[in-house]
């Protein structure tokens, strides 16, 4: 299950709100995802889980889902699986949210850190067949 409102809901809150494409959202409903997703261009297989987003996996018991969910994040963390950007002024950087876990460390000193968030709509989540 993938809930919105763990990293959003006390920003949508505080705001009374947001607009996205028109659409007033006070509340984001949690929806079900697969948790092993197939990338819709590469055909690839990743898993679909993070800890700011996913609360449980449905169809399994609470402790069987905290168990299942800690092995993929412990998996996701490995260090053959990170990448770790070292930011030098004037640096962009992108990545594809349908297989990617991204993080942000607060590492960059002084500086002040410039974001912008740019969402394509997407297409629906698909697991395997």
């Amino acid at each position: 299950m993938h809930d919105g409102n763990r990293e959003f809901g006390y920003y949508l809150a505080q705001r009374g709100g947001n607009t996205w494409d028109g659409d007033e959202y006070r509340r984001l409903e949690p929806v079900e995802h697969p948790v092993v997703r197939v990338h819709p261009e590469t055909g690839r297989r990743s898993l679909f889980v993070n800890p700011g987003f996913t609360s449980h996996i449905a169809g399994v018991s609470d402790a069987e889902s905290r168990g299942l969910l800690d092995l993929f994040y412990a998996h996701l963390t490995k260090p053959e699986h990170i990448v770790r950007h070292r930011w030098s002024a004037g640096d962009v950087a992108m990545w594809d949210n349908r297989s990617t876990l991204h993080y942000a460390n607060r590492d960059y000193g002084d500086f002040r850190r410039i974001m912008h968030r740019v969402t394509w709509r997407g297409e629906e989540p698909v697991g395997p067949h």
